[in-house]
């Protein structure tokens, strides 16, 4: 078994579950968290025949919830070596001036508030260690603006810089930082952004072959296990298809 201890958020579905299952298979510790409890205790009923698995219910939004949780860690899972920052959403695709206030509190809520409280409530260990290696789950939506991605853009640009400021603050106690930045990635993403309307969702990836998450999971699983003097710090990845956030050639 890999010594090594590594805490998730979003780890219920999309790219956080296929990356819970690619350290599995690789022998880490997990500490998996989301919100829904069922899918955490099938997670920790799977995975668990392959490693040690711990699990926490939180949403990273409740600041209390999230350092109660990781300060209450069991000593096994207590040294938290790589911290993935994975969970995220999108709501709505609205211009600017028709957008929910509701959908843009909770994009940055989570996506950047949620990030920087798991982040505060980990980080103090590694500072104390000297190491620690962190990867924030950007995307190509905080490279470049795209029409009616206002918001969800903004959110990810702030992960962009967030990401950048940890590398810069973070760099003489030793701990590696980077960002892995998808395109357009098959996932239930999509629903959420459409509010559950599944036709609207699937035909954002009608026509050509999106990436999958086990494609970033792959990913990911390659940054960290990179020799301790490579720290891939920022790293852009779309399917094929994709040129940039308007620009997909599909076949009609």
């Amino acid at each position: 078994m890999n010594k090594k201890t590594v805490l998730i958020t979003g780890a219920t579905s999309g790219i956080g579950l296929s990356t819970a299952k690619a350290f599995a298979e690789k022998g880490y510790r997990l500490v998996l968290c989301g919100r829904r409890q069922d899918r955490l205790d099938k997670l920790n009923s799977k995975l668990g025949k392959q490693t040690k698995v711990l699990t926490l219910n939180f949403d990273v939004r409740d600041k209390q919830k999230v350092f109660d949780a990781i300060s209450a860690l069991p000593e096994a899972f207590s040294t938290i070596d790589i911290l993935i920052n994975n969970a995220g959403n999108a709501h709505g695709l609205d211009p600017i001036d028709k957008g929910s206030v509701e959908d843009w509190e909770a994009m940055l809520d989570i996506n950047v508030k949620g990030l920087l409280y798991v982040s505060k409530a980990v980080l103090p260990q590694m500072v104390a260690r000297k190491s620690g290696h962190i990867i924030n789950i950007g995307s190509t939506a905080g490279k470049e603006v795209y029409p009616k991605g206002n918001v969800y853009c903004a959110s990810k640009h702030a992960v962009d810089a967030i990401n950048q400021g940890m590398r810069l603050d973070l760099n003489e106690f030793g701990i590696r930082v980077g960002a892995v930045n998808p395109g357009l990635v098959e996932t239930e993403f999509s629903e959420v952004r459409f509010k559950g309307d599944k036709e609207r969702a699937d035909s954002v990836y009608r026509g050509y072959q999106a990436l999958r998450p086990e494609d970033i999971a792959d990913i990911i699983l390659f940054v960290v296990t990179r020799p301790y003097h490579v720290n891939i710090a920022d790293l852009v990845v779309m399917p094929t298809a994709q040129a940039s956030s308007t620009i997909v050639k599909k076949e009609l």
